[in-house]
């Protein structure tokens, strides 16, 4: 939508209302993509449009939501993306649909800012999922103390996770106080859990039909609660447009012209949606190409290596030379390519598997990639590039060595030791960090620029 129209589409309506809900938790691995999803594909049987968020930094839980209800997930981080950058994500979102559903991350008040921070930003009232295995009375103590905890936020209820029985239940119902209402006693099942690997759930593409069958089981497993405060769409919420729209005051179409390649598969899939996105509104030709499959890179101006399991596919990213060839060829011209965490390790002249397999890999940007189980690197920084600063985040379980001098680092949000180094060599910028396009488009015009 050309930004002229998006600003008048805005402003048409300065406000809109729309049932919304925010699915928080105490902590991580409560339950709570599960459950979203589950809600997702209930409302979307019945006939409604749903639009589900996440927030954080989260590339595998959104292809799993949009897969639940067949629209595009976003997310939504204040300090990634920014206020304004939100509120007309919810705004247009709300325009169109008939539920608004929000994914949190980690525990509801975790982090700068928090599930609660965003909930509380736009008036969303939060649902706790709590995994109850083990505990009764004190799960309402839990939820109570979380419902009580701030008062700018809006507590919808409870969603007891993995109830053993129905006079589990009754022991939690009867100790929640009327404020925080048990929205769903939901039973062990272990047929509706997602699947996951080391760096969180697998990627929907590679468990398409196992998904839609646990998608209709999690629906029945819904329904069959005794509580039916999910069954029946929420409060609406009024959502406003922002006093200026994001996609109206983009710069510049500096890319005009230029045609991008992202390299897409199953090695390489971590990509947002919102970074597509501000490549097409810089002006610039999206294609796609597999680092995995194809023996030729297609015509481009520049090259974007995501993010993903590189390591997984290791041995056929390895024996597929025909892609090396092009992709060190297209190096050596000193065009533009930006290889983020998986992509980096790709970059690198070898990389060590989880079984300890070392493999060649295209050997543009010296050093070695090694995976390392469960210990890794996670959080949000800004990346201090020489072309600007752009929001970030790291997320890996690898480490990299011989590497040359980094001409950045990136800049936690908390911590003053230094973040993820950044490198740059010809038209080559590499660096564990993701980057999140929107927060700089300027920055990211001139990394797809020749230097």
């Amino acid at each position: 939508m050309p930004s002229e129209n998006i600003e008048t589409s805005l402003h048409q309506r300065d406000q809109v209302t729309c049932p919304a809900l925010f699915l928080t938790a105490p902590a991580s691995n409560q339950g709570k993509t599960t459950i979203t999803a589950a809600l997702a594909r209930h409302y979307s049987k019945l006939g409604k449009t749903v639009r589900v968020f996440k927030t954080g930094p989260d590339y595998l839980d959104p292809l799993i939501l949009a897969q639940a209800s067949g629209n595009p997930v976003e997310q939504l981080d204040i300090w990634m993306a920014g206020e304004a950058y939100c509120q007309e994500r919810l705004f247009l979102a709300a325009k169109e649909a008939d539920l608004i559903l929000v994914e949190g991350a980690m525990g509801m008040f975790d982090g700068e800012p928090s599930s609660a921070d965003l909930a509380a930003c736009f008036g969303i009232p939060m649902a706790i999922v709590m995994d109850v295995k083990g505990m009764a009375q004190t799960a309402a103590a839990i939820a109570n103390g979380l419902a009580t905890f701030r008062e700018d936020i809006t507590i919808a209820g409870l969603i007891a996770n993995r109830c053993g029985s129905e006079r589990h239940a009754q022991l939690i119902r009867d100790a929640l106080p009327e404020t925080v209402p048990l929205l769903a006693a939901l039973k062990r099942d272990e047929e509706v859990t997602l699947p996951e690997r080391h760096l969180g759930l697998v990627q929907a593409e590679e468990v398409t039909q196992e998904l839609e069958q646990r998608f209709d089981a999690a629906v029945d497993w819904l329904r069959q609660s005794d509580d039916k405060g999910l069954l029946s769409l929420p409060e609406p919420v009024v959502f406003s447009a922002p006093d200026h729209s994001y996609e109206a005051s983009v710069v510049e179409p500096i890319l005009s012209g230029k045609t991008i390649a992202v390299a897409k598969d199953i090695a390489f899939s971590f990509i947002y949606q919102a970074n597509l996105d501000a490549l097409e509104r810089l002006g610039a030709k999206v294609c796609f190409f597999s680092p995995l499959h194809d023996s030729r890179l297609p015509q481009c101006d520049a090259v974007w290596l995501p993010g993903g399991y590189p390591e997984l596919h290791a041995h056929k990213l390895a024996e597929n030379t025909s892609i090396q060839t092009e992709l060190s060829a297209f190096f050596e011209t000193g065009k533009p390519i930006l290889a983020e965490c998986g992509g980096m390790l790709y970059c690198f002249e070898s990389l060590t598997d989880l079984e300890q397999n070392t493999l060649p890999m295209l050997g543009i940007l010296q050093g070695q990639g090694a995976m390392r189980g469960k210990r890794g690197c996670q959080g949000m920084q800004t990346a201090d590039c020489p072309q600007g600063a752009i929001r970030a985040h790291a997320h890996h379980r690898s480490r990299s060595a011989n590497t040359p001098e980094p001409v950045g680092y990136g800049r936690r949000q908390r911590h003053p030791a230094p973040g993820e180094p950044i490198y740059q060599v010809k038209g080559l910028t590499a660096s564990y960090l993701h980057f999140f396009f929107p927060s700089n488009l300027t920055a990211i015009a001139a990394i797809f620029s020749e230097r």
